[in-house]
């Protein structure tokens, strides 16, 4: 069974447990994994984003920022970034905050005056943006970071009234095809999350404000991932509200490669949903995805299974 929470935005409440709630994606960037470039102009964006509401989204997520494979990300202390060789490379070939805030805010203020009931969440790590955000309209903070890569991030929740979406990444994109095999990459996630989460309590952030999500993809090979899938039930016991993205990812294309080669990602739909029904009936209480109506149709499928326990 999934258990049921109350996720506190600061100014409203959110149910989460009893239906599936879907957060929809809205990049606003030229070189998202999945549709970068296409939502980059802000009437795109925007035009993307209300679609998105008509067809059931319950949240709709604004990145102005890729962290796709090999993509560089600013460090905390706002000057260079460390790649997986140990060297440094120049803040230049990160997205600045100044960047990021002409990207995400006038679409964010824009969804805001269209559609003011709707909840939107900013996908950022840096607490400028995260700040600068919430003050437009943003009800929710989703890092990808676990609050690891801006130091500030952390205390900068604590003193918003909005919800959080902690998380968990191994290493930066940069890095990630230098990482070690993590062995339970399982019980590795687990005790992370708990202990990244514990931190971001101690350091101000209400608990119930807080919702955990394992990343799958990031920093984890296309095999580590199974295993999250098969055990992620195993998360409820962290004790936090749980969201999972899983939408066209690369470990979707492996699982329904073909002659050897990879579905591409036009050809990932139906995987994705089969992905996404799983982790639903294992505890996902929040669905982030790119195919709104037809995650709103499989979630609540596996809504009427779960009730029937």
């Amino acid at each position: 069974m999934r258990s049921v929470f109350q996720w506190n935005l600061g100014t409203r409440s959110l149910e989460l447990g009893k239906r599936t709630l879907i957060m929809g994606v809205v990049n606003v960037t030229p070189d998202s994994f999945s549709d970068g470039g296409l939502y980059l102009d802000r009437e795109k964006a925007v035009a993307h984003a209300e679609k998105l509401v008509k067809e059931g989204a319950d949240i709709i997520d604004v990145g102005g920022e890729s962290t796709r494979p090999g993509a560089a990300v600013a460090s905390a202390e706002g000057g260079q970034e460390s790649t997986g060789s140990g060297t440094i490379t120049s803040k230049a070939q990160s997205v600045s905050a100044e960047e990021e805030l002409k990207r995400v805010i006038p679409v964010i203020a824009d969804l805001k005056k269209k559609i003011p009931t709707a909840i939107f969440s900013i996908d950022t790590y840096k607490a400028s943006v995260a700040r600068s955000a919430v003050a437009a309209g943003a009800e929710i903070v989703n890092d990808v970071s676990g609050f690891r890569w801006d130091r500030q991030m952390a205390g900068t929740l604590a003193g918003l009234k909005c919800g959080a979406v902690l998380m968990h990444m191994r290493g930066r994109p940069e890095e990630w095809r230098t990482l070690l095999p993590p062995g339970d990459v399982v019980l590795l996630v687990k005790r992370e999350l708990k202990e990244w989460a514990e931190k971001a309590v101690l350091a101000g952030v209400r608990r119930e404000r807080l919702v955990l999500d394992p990343g799958f993809g990031f920093g984890k090979r296309l095999e580590e991932n199974y295993p999250l899938f098969s055990r992620f039930d195993e998360f409820q016991g962290i004790g936090f509200p749980l969201l999972a993205g899983v939408s066209r990812k690369s470990f979707i294309g492996r699982m329904l490669a073909e002659n050897g080669k990879d579905a591409p990602l036009e050809a990932r739909l139906y995987g994705t949903l089969a992905a996404e029904v799983a982790l639903i009936l294992k505890g996902a209480h929040i669905i982030r995805t790119h195919d709104v109506k037809a995650a709103v149709e499989a979630a609540r499928i596996a809504d009427k299974i779960l009730q029937a326990h």
